[in-house]
């Protein structure tokens, strides 16, 4: 039975924006590598632009680059004719983009550009282009056509813009070493701000901690655990150390006319689980999920510093 045909376009247009991917990784030259070196280096931001699709090309750019640790923004090229060039600093990086380097709305950056000698990196396929000329640098877009039949609607250029912007942002992240805790402070709300959160963020600490020492009767411990509604009470020697944690569970299997009259030690289990307060939440909720237990000392050179509750990362929407 033939193919469908709608499946048969679908397959072409993948094919034809691979096809492009591949053409502009192997034109991959020492001018990725200035690029790079020019907005390392800047004193200022990444200033994008770009008209049409490579405006909203340049926008994810933008955005890519500044969630990244690269300080970065969109500027409109008819806006900037209207006022916004002063958001241009001789201290920037400027990165136009135009698939065929002819955009006439951006020949006022241009000039802007040339004229306090702002740096310009020009996203093009044409390097002999206005734009391309222009450039400090130049970035080659395959010059490949398009996916679309008609060879008219933006499909592998913008595909490949998006990748480009893309290979540019993460090069520059690993340059400067950009961490998961450098995203989380870019990303404190939705989702990724939540997975992102830290035991330390979201422990109970100081006198919310349910502790007592190694030589505290069952009864006393019991009125700890109670009082701080955290479902156990962790247990420290002398040192400060924490070498054990009697829980709700561990109340009910010990469960005895003479219970009462035991020592925290003659109930506690021993080496219990913990983590570091560094550790991301959902580490620690991993940890609790394949225990099966509900809460986790936050433990440093095996002093408590606080405790967490699956509830708490549940209320924090980790899960």
């Amino acid at each position: 039975m033939p193919e469908n045909k709608d499946i048969l376009s679908a397959k072409r247009t993948i094919d034809r924006e691979i096809e492009a991917l591949k053409v502009m990784e192997a034109q991959l030259d020492e001018n990725f590598v200035k690029a790079l070196d020019l907005m390392q280096n800047t004193k200022g931001k990444i200033i994008v632009t770009g008209m049409g699709k490579s405006g909203h090309v340049g926008k994810k750019i933008a955005a890519t680059l500044a969630s990244t640790g690269t300080p970065s923004f969109f500027v409109h090229p008819g806006e900037a004719s209207h006022g916004d060039l002063g958001m241009l600093d001789n201290k920037d990086v400027v990165l136009a983009i135009s698939n065929g380097g002819e955009s006439k709305e951006l020949s006022d950056i241009l000039m802007y550009c040339k004229r306090y000698g702002i740096p310009l990196i020009a996203v093009t396929k044409a390097p002999d282009s206005s734009l391309g000329k222009a450039g400090d640098v130049v970035l080659r877009l395959p010059n490949n056509g398009e996916a679309c039949p008609l060879g008219l609607a933006p499909t592998s250029s913008t595909t490949a813009t998006i990748v480009l912007g893309d290979i540019l942002a993460i090069a520059l992240l690993e340059r400067k070493g950009f961490s998961k805790l450098d995203y989380n402070q870019r990303h404190p709300g939705g989702k990724l701000g939540a997975i992102l959160q830290k035991v330390s963020d979201l422990m109970h600490k100081g006198n919310e901690m349910p502790i007592t020492d190694e030589d505290t009767n069952i009864q006393d411990a019991l009125m700890v655990m109670t009082s701080k509604m955290l479902g156990c009470v962790g247990i420290v020697n002398k040192k400060g150390d924490l070498t054990g944690i009697i829980t709700d569970g561990d109340l009910r299997r010990f469960l005895s006319p003479d219970m009462f009259n035991k020592k925290v030690t003659d109930v506690m289990t021993r080496n219990p689980k913990v983590i570091a307060p560094d550790a991301l939440a959902a580490e620690a909720v991993a940890l609790m999920n394949g225990k099966k237990i509900t809460q986790l000392f936050a433990v440093k050179d095996e002093k408590p510093l606080g405790i967490i509750h699956l509830h708490d990362c549940l209320r924090a929407g980790i899960a």
